[in-house]
């Protein structure tokens, strides 16, 4: 049995939130998937060990049409690439009717998918329910990334034993997702002032000037900055992390996932869409907001206050 999974979703956090459902389906048909997932959502350096995992073949659609999977030679294209592949089950967590046709075209005659052109709802609670019903099974929202036992052990060794280790997530998809820079180079210089710690900086290439501003700081030695490492080489320090703290961003969702205790500042995006599934997850929300009424437009970043970041770290730390 030939089984391919359609997560058409762009970003690292949403691909974390499907794993528990493509892990279910690999044990369902007892053997490794097939995933069609976009480029942006860096599957192929987060599940490198993920012995759930078979293929993993990228989905080119772009915003500007200009993917290879776009339009109709690309629809044709991807017809193709999957029909090659010969499988016989697919699973689509889309309700796009271009998907089911790519499907029906390329030969599988085994289709599971959302329901047509169905209104947006929660993430979690869309893939849970679809999954759950097409498997006949109970399905934990809990995600896991999966790390060979060497890797972690390796990294463990270079870390030391004297200090606390801190997986900081200061980038974030939009300015008002972002707690300010300096509040995070405050908040480290108090924790240092308790526990002796190590700050790993969580961001992109996009994010080079924060992370500059942290580096030249008062607590700049204290720090160690990812922007130059593939996010597959980050994934043993983040585990053996005591501790994330920072936005609601891709880094928080991959610590949660690694099993590390995460202190997510839901800023300007849905706690319950983004926050609920994982155990490991903690959250602040802004002044005057719950858990419930947090949402996209919320635009509570200078709402946060410093002292209830720490306090929860501290916390979280003990």
């Amino acid at each position: 049995m030939k089984v391919l999974v359609i997560q058409p979703k762009i970003g690292i956090g949403d691909m974390v939130i499907y794993l528990p459902y493509i892990h279910a389906i690999s044990k369902k048909y007892k053997t490794p998937v097939s995933i069609l997932v976009k480029e942006n959502a860096r599957a192929s350096e987060l599940l490198v060990d993920d012995i759930n995992i078979d293929e993993i073949l990228i989905l080119d659609r772009k915003k500007n049409k200009s993917g290879l999977h776009d339009g109709v030679s690309g629809f044709f294209r991807l017809v193709k690439e999957i029909k090659n592949k010969k499988f016989d089950k697919i699973f689509i967590y889309s309700g796009s009717l271009r998907y089911f046709l790519i499907a029906k075209l390329a030969g599988i005659k085994n289709i599971s998918q959302y329901p047509f052109f169905r209104s947006k709802d929660n993430i979690v609670t869309s893939a849970k329910v679809f999954t759950e019903c097409e498997l006949d099974t109970i399905i934990s929202t809990q995600p896991t990334l999966y790390l060979k036992s060497e890797k972690i052990d390796l990294t463990k060794k270079k870390m030391s034993f004297s200090h606390k280790h801190i997986c900081l997530g200061i980038s974030a998809s939009g300015p008002t997702k972002r707690w300010g820079i300096d509040n995070y180079i405050k908040l480290c210089k108090k924790i240092n002032d308790i526990y002796p710690s190590k700050f790993y900086l969580a961001g992109g290439k996009n994010d080079k000037s924060l992370i500059e501003e942290v580096l030249k700081s008062n607590i700049g030695l204290s720090c160690v900055s990812f922007d130059n490492f593939t996010i597959k080489n980050t994934l043993p320090i983040i585990k053996n992390c005591n501790l994330y703290i920072g936005n609601d961003t891709g880094w928080m969702h991959i610590s949660s996932a690694l099993g590390v205790k995460s202190l997510a500042l839901f800023m300007d995006s849905p706690v319950m869409a983004y926050g609920k599934y994982s155990k490991n997850i903690f959250t602040i929300v802004p002044d005057g907001e719950t858990e419930e009424s947090t949402t996209h437009d919320t635009l509570g970043k200078d709402r946060i206050s410093l002292d209830k970041v720490y306090n929860e770290s501290i916390k979280l730390l003990s």
